[in-house]
């Protein structure tokens, strides 16, 4: 292999980068391994990350505290975008592996590094996801993807890889879910969720409780939005992470945001994830509620175009290309008027709209009414339906003329009735 002298490494401390310390060493010349954990809200997770990184091997550990930029510059604009790959998955993993690949980049280059590494497998996506933001932010630095390399074949071989090394692991072979946490998030994958006809173990959740177990009362909740950010919680201004880390726990204790999904991998095949979005699922819901009386039905119509293709570009890991940033200056010009208040009631699992207001709303009670009104006159709807029937019409007349019925006719059927 090529010798390196210094890599930085991806680093969560959790089984696959632990192992990749110490391989990394025995495989690129006793090279120097520095590792950088994002922090993104796994709370617990990093704790003691330091002393087990070093333990590993590494020369020593940096932190960065991404939360709040993780939540404005990247969720958000996916969020105000209404991007959701194949209709419930809401990125929380896609969205997080461009920021953390950025910084991995920053560090590299602030620590002469030649090369970095990350753990992602050679079947998932996100290995396309850091590598295509390392190709777009410095293309000259070497690029380390074990999983691609060694003999390593499974989580089994890589617990064994760790006990042969003495490397302090916490994943064993009885707890063996392959989970991602942020403050958006929480996915779950492998062990008994290979399988689509298993359903869930109830063990297994933990940011959510079970609708059955949920209060038999709703809470209703309030989320102001400027601009399209959300920026309170029940009438009180809060940062984002902040806001996150309140509406995380409420919708949480009321089972919201539980999503199961078989998903298409960008390699490929197709793989099952449960994913726990509880503040990102009433964030998302609350968001669209607003922009229905907020946006005009034009723009609205595009921008659901849109939103497709956005999702897709963040599933894929592009986020740094051209295409996004057009996106982007798109889906912003449509957030200016879209600030006002959402009430939301939050029930065994279910996040219901159970109000909307804005000063820019273009809803009109007076126009929408069914009673009598003096801004609509009924009677111009004849001449509209008309010039908007035309094609059909036309199309009718010279059906009629060729073959003396139009081709949507419905057969007699009473013909066929019984004596």
């Amino acid at each position: 292999m090529t010798k390196v002298k210094k890599v930085v490494l991806a680093y969560s401390g959790g089984l696959d980068t632990s192992v990749i310390v110490p391989w990394l060493k025995n495989n690129y010349g006793n090279c120097e391994v520095i590792c950088f954990a994002a922090d993104l809200g796994q709370n617990e997770e990093l704790d003691g990350l330091e002393d087990k990184a070093i333990a590993s091997g590494a020369s020593k550990l940096i932190v960065m505290d991404l939360r709040e930029e993780f939540l404005v510059d990247y969720v958000f604009p996916t969020m105000q975008a209404g991007a959701v790959y194949e209709r419930d998955y809401l990125l929380g993993t896609s969205i997080a592996r461009p920021l953390i690949a950025k910084k991995l980049v920053d560090i590299a280059e602030a620590e002469g590094a030649d090369a970095v590494s990350h753990g992602c497998t050679g079947k998932g996506n996100d290995q396309v996801r850091f590598e295509l933001t390392i190709m777009a932010l410095n293309p000259k630095l070497k690029v380390i993807a074990p999983w691609r390399e060694w003999e390593i074949k499974s989580r089994e071989d890589a617990i064994k890889y760790a006990i042969k090394y003495n490397i302090p692991i916490q994943h064993t072979e009885k707890d063996i879910y392959s989970r991602d946490r942020n403050i958006f998030h929480l996915s779950h994958e492998g062990g008994l969720l290979e399988d689509p006809w298993n359903e869930p173990a109830k063990e297994m959740f933990q940011l959510t409780v079970s609708p059955e177990e949920a209060p038999d009362e709703p809470v209703y909740i309030k989320i102001g939005f400027e601009k399209g950010n959300p920026v309170s919680l029940d009438g009180e201004k809060l940062n984002a992470l902040d806001l996150f880390t309140r509406l995380n726990t409420i919708a949480g204790q009321h089972g919201v945001g539980r999503v199961d999904i078989v998903e298409n991998r960008l390699v490929g095949m197709k793989s099952r994830g449960i994913y726990e979005t509880p503040a990102g699922t009433v964030i998302y819901r609350a968001h669209q509620a607003l922009e229905s009386i907020c946006l005009d039905k034009y723009t609205m119509h595009y921008k659901d175009s849109v939103s497709v293709k956005y999702a897709e570009l963040v599933y894929n890991g592009m986020w740094f290309m051209q295409l996004r940033e057009a996106l982007d200056a798109f889906v912003k010009a449509t957030q200016h008027k879209i600030t006002g208040t959402v009430r939301m009631k939050l029930y065994k699992g279910n996040a219901i709209i159970a109000g909307r207001k804005s000063p820019f709303s273009l809803y009109r009670e007076d126009y929408a009414s069914f009673g009598e009104d003096n801004v609509y006159n009924q009677q111009d709807a004849h001449g509209f339906i008309q010039l908007f029937g035309l094609p059909l019409k036309v199309e009718a007349l010279l059906d009629i003329e060729g073959s003396g019925e139009s081709r949507y006719r419905q057969p007699d059927y009473s013909k066929f009735k019984r004596d």
